[in-house]
């Protein structure tokens, strides 16, 4: 795969997952009545730490795979029904099952410092980031391509940061009808990642028993 296509597959997998734009609500909801000062550390904080995390299992993903013996194929086909799973919740405009749920939000708020849990785990790296970023450096077969596969995590964790900077202004320029369409446009894209993750993982694990 080309660098540029290679990239843009890497970044558009990650991104989407990862989800900044579905999580405008909740980190609102759960800075109300903050500072200015005191969202922008628990925005970055909380995307630093997510950041980390991601980038530590895209590289020690397959050693910790290998540790308990499971191959990336299997992996593959795990996080890509997890991934499905997501999507469909993102298509018809739901919480994702592996979001925070209603309780983790009324108990976070009840926190003064909620950028670990629940914004950094599961929101924004969760099963699924964790799947995806395991999975898409594993197809980067040469450096360059696994090197690319960090310049898109990193990336998308800096538009995340942003994103969250700017949480109140982008959801009142956005408005609840363009959100849910950016929603479910990115959940159908997540649906077709996730089922090319299913049949590659699939036809790879029949060649091996084959």
């Amino acid at each position: 795969m080309e660098p540029v296509s290679f990239f843009i597959y890497a970044f558009t997998s990650i991104f989407i997952i990862v989800n900044p734009l579905g999580g405008i609500i909740t980190f609102i909801s759960l800075s109300q009545g903050m500072s200015d000062v005191e969202i922008l550390h628990i925005a970055k904080r909380s995307v630093i730490i997510s950041c980390i995390l991601a980038l530590f299992f895209a590289l020690t993903g397959e050693a910790v795979l290998r540790l308990f013996h499971i191959t990336v194929d299997s992996l593959r086909v795990a996080g890509g029904i997890l991934l499905f799973l997501i999507a469909i919740d993102m298509l018809y405009a739901r919480t994702s099952r592996e979001s925070v749920t209603p309780e983790e939000i009324k108990d976070a708020s009840c926190r003064e410092d909620f950028s670990v849990f629940p914004l950094a785990i599961p929101l924004l790296t969760g099963p699924g980031a964790i799947s995806t970023v395991i999975v898409v450096i594993k197809i980067g077969k040469t450096w360059e391509l696994k090197a690319i596969t960090v310049f898109a995590i990193i990336l998308t964790f800096v538009l995340t940061y942003f994103i969250f900077r700017f949480a109140d202004r982008i959801n009142k320029m956005l408005g609840l009808t363009v959100s849910l369409v950016i929603t479910r446009i990115m959940g159908l894209l997540l649906g077709a990642i996730a089922v090319d993750f299913v049949a590659t993982g699939i036809w790879n694990i029949y060649k091996s028993l084959s």
